[in-house]
Protein backbone atom coordinates (compact mmCIF):
# COMPACT_ATOMS: atom_id res chain seq x y z
CA UNK A 1 0.00 0.00 0.00
CA UNK A 2 3.02 2.30 0.05
CA UNK A 3 2.71 5.43 -2.04
CA UNK A 4 -1.08 5.34 -2.42
CA UNK A 5 -3.90 7.80 -1.65
CA UNK A 6 -7.36 7.61 -0.13
CA UNK A 7 -9.91 10.41 -0.03
CA UNK A 8 -12.09 10.58 3.09
CA UNK A 9 -15.56 12.04 2.73
CA UNK A 10 -18.68 11.83 4.83
CA UNK A 11 -22.44 11.84 4.60
CA UNK A 12 -22.40 15.41 5.88
CA UNK A 13 -20.64 17.79 8.24
CA UNK A 14 -19.55 16.61 11.70
CA UNK A 15 -20.03 12.91 10.97
CA UNK A 16 -16.49 11.94 11.99
CA UNK A 17 -14.29 12.43 8.90
CA UNK A 18 -11.39 13.86 10.89
CA UNK A 19 -11.65 11.12 13.51
CA UNK A 20 -11.64 8.43 10.82
CA UNK A 21 -8.78 10.15 9.01
CA UNK A 22 -6.69 10.01 12.19
CA UNK A 23 -7.60 6.33 12.62
CA UNK A 24 -6.63 5.53 9.02
CA UNK A 25 -3.33 7.36 9.41
CA UNK A 26 -2.50 5.28 12.46
CA UNK A 27 -3.66 1.94 11.07
CA UNK A 28 -2.07 2.39 7.63
CA UNK A 29 1.05 4.31 8.60
CA UNK A 30 -0.17 7.14 6.39
CA UNK A 31 0.47 10.85 5.98
CA UNK A 32 -2.39 13.37 6.20
CA UNK A 33 -3.50 16.27 4.01
CA UNK A 34 -6.54 18.55 4.29
CA UNK A 35 -6.47 20.60 1.06
CA UNK A 36 -9.21 23.06 2.01
CA UNK A 37 -9.63 24.10 5.64
CA UNK A 38 -12.60 26.34 6.35
CA UNK A 39 -12.46 27.46 9.99
CA UNK A 40 -9.26 27.90 11.98
CA UNK A 41 -10.57 28.06 15.55
CA UNK A 42 -10.30 26.48 18.05
CA UNK A 43 -7.93 24.38 15.92
CA UNK A 44 -7.66 23.12 12.38
CA UNK A 45 -8.34 19.52 11.41
CA UNK A 46 -4.64 19.05 10.69
CA UNK A 47 -3.75 20.27 14.18
CA UNK A 48 -6.35 17.94 15.71
CA UNK A 49 -5.17 14.88 13.80
CA UNK A 50 -1.55 15.60 14.71
CA UNK A 51 -2.38 16.08 18.38
CA UNK A 52 -4.48 12.94 18.68
CA UNK A 53 -2.34 10.69 16.50
CA UNK A 54 1.02 11.79 17.84
CA UNK A 55 2.48 11.44 14.35
CA UNK A 56 5.53 13.59 13.49
CA UNK A 57 5.49 16.81 11.49
CA UNK A 58 6.78 14.98 8.41
CA UNK A 59 3.42 13.13 8.16
CA UNK A 60 1.47 16.34 7.58
CA UNK A 61 1.19 18.55 4.52
CA UNK A 62 0.07 22.20 4.58
CA UNK A 63 -3.39 23.09 3.38
CA UNK A 64 -3.71 24.64 -0.06
CA UNK A 65 -6.39 26.96 1.35
CA UNK A 66 -6.65 28.03 5.01
CA UNK A 67 -9.85 30.04 5.43
CA UNK A 68 -10.92 31.78 8.62
CA UNK A 69 -14.67 31.25 8.45
CA UNK A 70 -16.23 27.90 9.38
CA UNK A 71 -18.65 27.59 6.49
CA UNK A 72 -18.90 26.22 2.96
CA UNK A 73 -15.51 26.78 1.27
CA UNK A 74 -16.93 29.06 -1.43
CA UNK A 75 -18.48 31.30 1.21
CA UNK A 76 -15.42 31.22 3.48
CA UNK A 77 -13.24 32.20 0.54
CA UNK A 78 -15.60 34.99 -0.53
CA UNK A 79 -15.52 36.42 3.00
CA UNK A 80 -11.78 36.95 2.49
CA UNK A 81 -12.13 38.27 -1.03
CA UNK A 82 -10.79 35.07 -2.53
CA UNK A 83 -11.92 32.58 -5.16
CA UNK A 84 -10.72 29.01 -4.73
CA UNK A 85 -8.88 27.74 -7.81
CA UNK A 86 -9.36 23.94 -7.91
CA UNK A 87 -6.59 23.55 -10.50
CA UNK A 88 -4.13 24.66 -7.82
CA UNK A 89 -5.20 21.87 -5.45
CA UNK A 90 -2.71 19.14 -6.32
CA UNK A 91 -1.83 16.09 -4.28
CA UNK A 92 1.49 16.42 -2.48
CA UNK A 93 4.12 13.76 -3.02
CA UNK A 94 4.20 11.31 -0.13
CA UNK A 95 7.12 9.00 -0.89
CA UNK A 96 7.09 5.78 1.09
CA UNK A 97 3.76 6.45 2.78
CA UNK A 98 0.09 6.24 1.86
CA UNK A 99 -1.70 9.59 1.87
CA UNK A 100 -5.03 10.27 3.57
CA UNK A 101 -6.81 13.24 1.99
CA UNK A 102 -9.68 14.65 4.04
CA UNK A 103 -12.45 16.51 2.26
CA UNK A 104 -14.46 19.48 3.50
CA UNK A 105 -18.02 18.60 4.47
CA UNK A 106 -19.74 16.21 2.06
CA UNK A 107 -19.20 15.50 -1.61
CA UNK A 108 -21.48 18.27 -2.89
CA UNK A 109 -19.85 21.09 -0.95
CA UNK A 110 -19.14 24.03 -3.31
CA UNK A 111 -15.52 25.10 -3.81
CA UNK A 112 -16.65 27.93 -6.07
CA UNK A 113 -19.98 29.15 -7.42
CA UNK A 114 -19.61 26.63 -10.26
CA UNK A 115 -17.39 23.81 -9.00
CA UNK A 116 -18.24 21.28 -6.30
CA UNK A 117 -15.79 19.27 -4.27
CA UNK A 118 -16.86 16.13 -6.12
CA UNK A 119 -15.89 17.77 -9.43
CA UNK A 120 -12.33 18.17 -8.16
CA UNK A 121 -12.37 14.61 -6.83
CA UNK A 122 -13.56 13.28 -10.20
CA UNK A 123 -10.61 14.99 -11.90
CA UNK A 124 -8.23 13.13 -9.58
CA UNK A 125 -10.20 9.84 -9.29
CA UNK A 126 -8.85 9.14 -5.82
CA UNK A 127 -10.43 6.03 -4.27
CA UNK A 128 -12.83 7.28 -1.63
CA UNK A 129 -13.84 6.17 1.85
CA UNK A 130 -17.30 7.24 3.02
CA UNK A 131 -17.74 7.90 6.73
CA UNK A 132 -21.29 7.20 7.88
CA UNK A 133 -22.52 8.33 11.28
CA UNK A 134 -25.21 5.76 12.03
CA UNK A 135 -28.04 8.05 13.04
CA UNK A 136 -31.54 8.65 11.67
CA UNK A 137 -31.35 9.50 7.96
CA UNK A 138 -27.93 7.94 7.39
CA UNK A 139 -29.16 5.39 4.83
CA UNK A 140 -30.46 8.12 2.53
CA UNK A 141 -27.33 10.23 2.90
CA UNK A 142 -25.00 7.27 2.41
CA UNK A 143 -26.78 5.97 -0.69
CA UNK A 144 -26.85 9.43 -2.26
CA UNK A 145 -23.09 9.69 -1.68
CA UNK A 146 -22.48 6.24 -3.16
CA UNK A 147 -24.59 7.07 -6.23
CA UNK A 148 -22.77 10.37 -6.72
CA UNK A 149 -19.41 8.57 -6.76
CA UNK A 150 -20.68 5.89 -9.14
CA UNK A 151 -22.04 8.44 -11.62
CA UNK A 152 -18.62 10.07 -11.84
CA UNK A 153 -16.61 6.83 -11.95
CA UNK A 154 -14.86 7.60 -8.67
CA UNK A 155 -13.79 4.33 -7.00
CA UNK A 156 -15.39 3.54 -3.65
CA UNK A 157 -12.63 2.12 -1.46
CA UNK A 158 -14.76 1.29 1.56
CA UNK A 159 -17.17 2.33 4.29
CA UNK A 160 -16.43 3.29 7.89
CA UNK A 161 -19.25 3.49 10.39
CA UNK A 162 -18.92 6.06 13.15
CA UNK A 163 -21.27 4.38 15.57
CA UNK A 164 -24.45 6.15 16.56
CA UNK A 165 -27.81 4.77 17.64
CA UNK A 166 -28.89 3.19 14.33
CA UNK A 167 -26.64 0.17 13.83
CA UNK A 168 -29.55 -1.53 12.03
CA UNK A 169 -28.87 0.83 9.11
CA UNK A 170 -25.54 -0.82 8.30
CA UNK A 171 -26.65 -3.88 6.24
CA UNK A 172 -28.58 -1.84 3.67
CA UNK A 173 -25.71 0.61 3.22
CA UNK A 174 -23.16 -2.17 2.76
CA UNK A 175 -25.42 -4.01 0.33
CA UNK A 176 -25.75 -0.96 -1.90
CA UNK A 177 -22.12 0.07 -1.52
CA UNK A 178 -20.64 -3.20 -2.81
CA UNK A 179 -17.47 -2.18 -1.01
CA UNK A 180 -15.77 -3.44 2.15
CA UNK A 181 -16.53 -2.37 5.67
CA UNK A 182 -13.17 -1.00 6.79
CA UNK A 183 -14.12 -0.51 10.41
CA UNK A 184 -16.51 0.66 13.09
CA UNK A 185 -15.46 3.53 15.30
CA UNK A 186 -17.12 3.13 18.71
CA UNK A 187 -18.37 6.04 20.75
CA UNK A 188 -15.49 7.49 22.74
CA UNK A 189 -15.77 9.88 25.67
CA UNK A 190 -12.04 10.48 25.38
CA UNK A 191 -10.27 10.17 22.03
CA UNK A 192 -6.62 9.19 22.14
CA UNK A 193 -3.95 7.55 20.04
CA UNK A 194 -4.17 4.39 22.12
CA UNK A 195 -7.95 4.11 21.77
CA UNK A 196 -7.83 4.64 18.03
CA UNK A 197 -5.08 2.06 17.61
CA UNK A 198 -7.26 -0.42 19.50
CA UNK A 199 -10.06 -0.12 16.92
CA UNK A 200 -9.53 -2.98 14.44
CA UNK A 201 -9.37 -2.53 10.69
CA UNK A 202 -11.79 -5.11 9.29
CA UNK A 203 -10.70 -5.04 5.63
CA UNK A 204 -8.23 -3.46 3.24
CA UNK A 205 -9.35 -0.46 1.19
CA UNK A 206 -10.09 -1.17 -2.46
CA UNK A 207 -8.60 0.48 -5.54
CA UNK A 208 -5.80 2.51 -4.07
CA UNK A 209 -4.45 5.15 -6.44
CA UNK A 210 -0.71 5.67 -6.90
CA UNK A 211 0.23 9.27 -6.09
Amino acid sequence: MKGNALFVTGTGTDVGKTLVSAWLCLKLGAAYWKPVQAGLLPQTDTEWVQRVSGLPDACFFPETYRLQQASSPHLAAAAEGLVIEPAKINLPESPGKPLIVEGAGGLMVPLTDEILLIDWLASKRIPTVIVVHTVLGCINHALLSIEALERRNIPLAGIVFNEGDRAESEPMILKKANAPLLGRIPRMDIISRERLLAVPMLAEPLSWRDT
